[in-house]
């Protein structure tokens, strides 16, 4: 597998941001974006001659940068995520496009791990016509506008489950969720099921709604025993990978 660095000087964050891109064919022309790049040496399985992975690197800034774009959690995390989102497509679309000018891309999908799995998710949610898959590792699906207590909702106040539930249907964009049953502990609501895998399985609950099809558009994971961890997380990238979408 053939792998590349780079550097992009990006005006909308005003920082170097570090990229590794991998593939192994000769012209790839799927390509696949994933957050907290400097993960992916762990996780990242043989790729199919089709795609063209890039990590994004994170910094300290991870909890400013990750998010959904303009809409902050209650704690201010996020902040940054707007620019992020612009930082994607009008800087690092094109950089790459000029960096692999032979490489015809004709999907683009999007993926990431916890908070970066809520940055993807949102990313592909506004931008249907860019973005064909998003990939949701033990997504942080958690990011609320108000602190858990007696006026919190889960209905109400959970950040991108509101987004989605006031959008619209995107013919062919499609979606993968993975969730461990051991990813986390806490249980909210006391119903027996962890806040990971019920904020994910209520979030696809939404999609539904929307008109998306499960099998056809959903994908969804629950690994059981499978935890907050990049082990996890390569097990469901190999299944990731085997999407119609790659092929």
């Amino acid at each position: 597998m053939q792998t590349h660095q780079h550097v992009i000087n990006s005006v909308y964050l005003q920082q170097r941001m570090q990229l590794d891109s991998y593939f192994t064919g000769t012209s790839p022309h799927i390509l696949l974006l994933v957050n907290d790049g400097q993960d992916l040496p762990g996780i990242l399985p043989e790729l199919p001659a089709t795609v063209l992975a890039v990590g994004i690197h994170a910094d300290a800034d991870r909890k400013a940068v990750y998010g959904t774009a303009g809409v902050p959690d209650y704690m201010g995390q996020g902040q940054l995520a707007e620019s992020y989102t612009r930082f994607i497509i009008d800087e690092l679309l094109p950089f790459l496009q000029q960096q692999y000018p032979d490489m015809r891309i004709v999907k683009r999908a999007f993926a990431g791990f916890s908070l970066g799995g809520l940055s993807a998710l949102d990313i592909v949610w506004r931008h249907p016509d860019i973005f064909g898959l998003a990939g949701v590792f033990s997504g942080s699906l958690w990011w609320r506008s108000k602190p858990l207590g007696e006026d919190y909702n889960d209905d109400t106040d959970r950040i991108m489950h509101q987004l989605i539930r006031a959008g619209s249907y995107h013919p062919g964009q499609q979606f993968f969720f993975e969730c461990g049953t051991a990813d986390e502990t806490a249980d909210r609501n006391n119903n027996g099921v962890i806040d990971s895998i019920d904020d994910t399985r209520d979030l696809i609950k939404e999609l539904l709604k929307k008109g998306y099809k499960p099998g056809k558009d959903i994908f969804s994971l629950e690994i059981p025993g499978g935890r907050h961890d990049m082990a996890t997380w390569k097990a469901a990238m190999d299944l990731f990978l085997q999407l119609p979408f790659f092929y």
